[in-house]
């Protein structure tokens, strides 16, 4: 069981990296040309002669861009099926499709979004090259606390619930982990490396084109994996009855 909802999880993965990187190559590679430009435009300033590229940017924005998804899709998918598996029929009685889409919206919002909100990602020539050992580590550190109070979260709500009722455990869970993650968020130490006279239009699109990147892939795995998910457990319902 665990091992079909993997595979289906990394193909739903698969499928939704693929929308995320025409949406990447679209919405995202323009404004990452935008930073691009504003460095050359430094380093011209400075008398620097701008450094060719390993890999040239028309390889970089397509297949570079592209395997990159992939592989952070098939990841994101297999996780995906995992938590499914152990959190379908147990935390709430809900259908296949709802469960995921549930859990979809709250992965989403717990690994990207909050994390975002503290450090939202940036273009190129907006941060330092040197701090970015510091800025990835606080990052991940980010990714990890807003995981884990999430799961506190989760069990700590299943106890609401069960004292107070559905909607008022639920709420009492959310509101709790929205007030530890901020705690939490004003601890952690804040990067503000951008200059001064960056394009701000730049700034904008690059954040928004990179949070809508990962909003179409987790988004594509919710649904398409509750689909596969549920067709599966229709034919297994329908197979059932027939042999009834």
């Amino acid at each position: 069981m665990v091992r079909t909802l993997l595979v289906r999880g990394m193909l739903a993965g698969l499928a939704a990296a693929v929308l995320a990187w025409v949406f990447a190559y679209l919405v995202g590679e323009p404004a990452l040309d935008g930073g691009i430009a504003y460095e050359d435009v430094i380093s011209a300033a400075a008398g620097e002669a701008g450094e060719e590229p390993l890999v040239s940017r028309g390889v970089q924005s397509t297949v570079g861009l592209l395997v990159a998804l992939l592989i952070y899709g098939v990841a994101v998918g297999g996780i995906f099926a995992l938590v499914f598996a152990g959190v379908y029929g147990r935390v709430a009685q809900a259908s296949a499709r709802a469960t995921a889409a549930v859990l979809a919206l709250v992965g989403f919002v717990v690994v990207v979004l909050v994390p975002f909100l503290k450090y939202p990602s940036n273009p190129p020539a907006s941060s330092e090259d040197g701090t970015i050992g510091t800025r990835t580590g606080t990052f991940v550190l980010m990714v990890v606390l807003s995981v884990l109070v999430a799961v506190a979260a989760v069990v700590v709500g299943r106890k609401l619930v069960a004292r107070l009722g559905s909607w008022n455990g639920v709420i009492l869970a959310g509101v709790g982990y929205v007030v530890v993650i901020g705690v939490i968020g004003a601890l952690l130490p804040t990067v503000a490396e951008t200059p001064a006279d960056f394009p701000a239009v730049v700034l904008y699109d690059f954040r928004l084109a990179t949070l809508g990147l990962h909003l179409v892939l987790w988004t594509v795995v919710g649904l398409l994996f509750g689909a596969l998910v549920d067709g599966r457990s229709r034919r297994s319902r329908a197979a059932e009855v027939a042999s009834n």
